[in-house]
């Protein structure tokens, strides 16, 4: 019989930013293709919601409350992981914020702080435990979730955009650190997914409309036809691909 190169059954999945949006769908279809299946966030409540759906559907999943900015946070995370699995085979860095839209010029040292703690300091800490526990097993895969914005600066969001491209070079740096280990590591770089982090915008008309007559598809994204992809890459179907990021965006960088 075939392999099915697209199973998770018996591998460990940790998905940062897994109570809602992207990181919930991630959850969610690596749950349905057989993975344990750990999310975190700020909110555990949140997150138990998350753990009941994808009990209900017949899956396991775990839920840890962690904050993306505290490095103490973030080890005690994945050492409760190795504590109840004894390893982890998947990281899903997904935990992201955006708290301002204005001009660079605009932005203050707080807010670039802020941004740059979560969604690139967080990512290099968690990827940094994690790599170590996956050494220790003999490999693994680290998935970044990156965004278009890495790759062409959107208006108003320059410093969550620097922060992504800065992602997408961590994710090529530690591919290459990180390959000789059996470690995988790429990113995953969408465009404008509906959910509610990304609100702002697809609530905008007027933006939506110029999006939209440069995106050959004439839409936006479903959160899970991310986590699809999400699922092909982190899976054996891709197991010869490393330090690549993935645009998702229905073709609007063409």
């Amino acid at each position: 019989m075939e392999a099915d190169f697209f199973s998770l059954k018996g591998k460990v999945a940790l998905v940062t930013g897994g109570s809602r949006g992207i990181g919930r769908a991630i959850a969610h279809a690596f749950a349905k293709a057989g993975a344990d299946v750990v999310i975190s966030s700020r909110k555990q409540a949140n997150l138990d919601q998350v753990v009941a759906e994808i009990e209900a559907a017949g899956g396991r999943a775990l839920a840890i409350a962690a904050h993306n900015r505290e490095p103490e946070d973030l080890r005690r995370l994945v050492e409760q992981v190795r504590l109840k699995f004894s390893r982890l085979d998947i990281l899903v860095n997904n935990a992201a914020t955006n708290p301002i839209m204005s001009s660079l010029l605009d932005t203050d040292e707080k807010a670039f702080d802020t941004i740059m703690d979560t969604n690139l300091k967080g990512y290099f800490l968690v990827s940094q435990l994690a790599a170590r526990l996956m050494l220790e097993q003999g490999g693994g895969c680290i998935l970044n979730i990156s965004s278009i914005g890495g790759l062409s600066p959107m208006e108003g969001l320059g410093a969550y955009c620097i922060s992504k491209a800065a992602i997408n070079m961590l994710t090529k740096a530690m591919a290459v650190e990180l390959g000789p280990y059996h470690i995988r590591v790429n990113a995953l770089a969408p465009g404008i997914v509906q959910t509610r982090f990304s609100q702002a915008l697809w609530d905008n008309s007027e933006l939506m409309s110029q999006e939209m007559s440069r995106t050959p598809l004439r839409r936006i994204a479903q959160p899970e036809e991310i986590a699809r992809m999400a699922l092909a890459i982190v899976s054996d179907a891709a197991s010869y691909m490393t330090g690549q990021v993935v645009v998702l965006d229905g073709g609007s960088l063409i």
